[in-house]
């Protein structure tokens, strides 16, 4: 296991559905500590396919930054985890991975800091029109290239939100982009995070938009040649710097 390598401790979070049991993989940082940051990426891909900016790409942001992050000194714990059961047929429904995850949290009245969901961090384009939004007249706001980084946010998010987003925005490493709202806007509530705002943690979702953006979503198409391992890495190293100065 990757995360056995810098992780101080590692587990599985075992559970059945359906006769079958599912695991999620956890790693923790910082475990003297109690008050805890949650960094996540669901690692099941939708059918027979490479998955990989959904969500390879975040697996792998979520491997480095447990890399990365192992070597710092911070004054609160970090348990990254790989969920499982994000995809359908077990979307926005119990069995997901990270509602088990985060419902463990709560029932075991954990502090946590905040959540970090990576959902799909590797697609870009420079060009022009290649980027689409829920509402049309968001192109005026935020443009119509596929050249950013989202952190998006709902009134859960409160300030471990703004602050994640100030802190990305400020390292300048890739053009990046803030959106607050509620799940009526398709696509805000579309990941891991969901199950932590519904339990009522502040999260942010990490993300190039998705299906917005990357029309090889959810096809044979979402293959490796075509994610932009640069930006991808800019993203990573950005979050990096953002999470150690939290």
């Amino acid at each position: 296991m990757e995360l056995a390598k810098v992780c101080d401790t590692t587990a599985y979070q075992e559970y059945k559905v359906e006769n079958e049991t599912y695991k999620n993989v956890l790693g923790s940082i910082g475990t003297e500590h109690k008050e805890r940051l949650i960094i996540g990426a669901h690692y099941d891909v939708y059918g027979d396919q490479e998955g990989a900016d959904d969500n390879a790409s975040g697996v792998a942001g979520l491997l480095e930054l447990a890399r990365l992050l192992a070597k710092e000194k911070l004054d609160y714990r970090i348990d990254f985890v790989a969920y499982t059961l994000e995809e359908p047929p077990f979307f926005r429904t119990e069995k997901m991975g990270s509602y088990v995850h985060a419902n463990y949290l709560k029932e075991n009245s954990i502090n946590v800091k905040g959540m970090i969901c990576l959902e799909m961090i590797g697609y870009y384009k420079d060009e022009a029109n290649t980027q689409t939004y829920p509402i049309k007249e968001m192109s005026a706001i935020y443009g119509n290239r596929a050249n950013f980084i989202t952190v998006v946010q709902n009134e859960k998010s409160g300030n471990f939100g703004s602050k994640i987003e100030n802190l990305m925005k400020k390292q300048k490493l890739i053009p990046t982009v803030s959106f607050k709202g509620s799940s009526l806007v398709t696509g805000v509530d579309f990941s891991d995070h969901l199950n932590y705002w519904n339990l009522n943690y502040p999260a942010v979702m990490i993300t190039n938009t998705s299906f917005y953006r990357n029309k090889n979503y959810h096809t044979n198409k979402d293959s490796l040649e075509t994610l932009n391992i640069n930006k991808m890495s800019a993203v990573i190293q950005q979050l990096y710097i953002t999470i150690k100065e939290l």
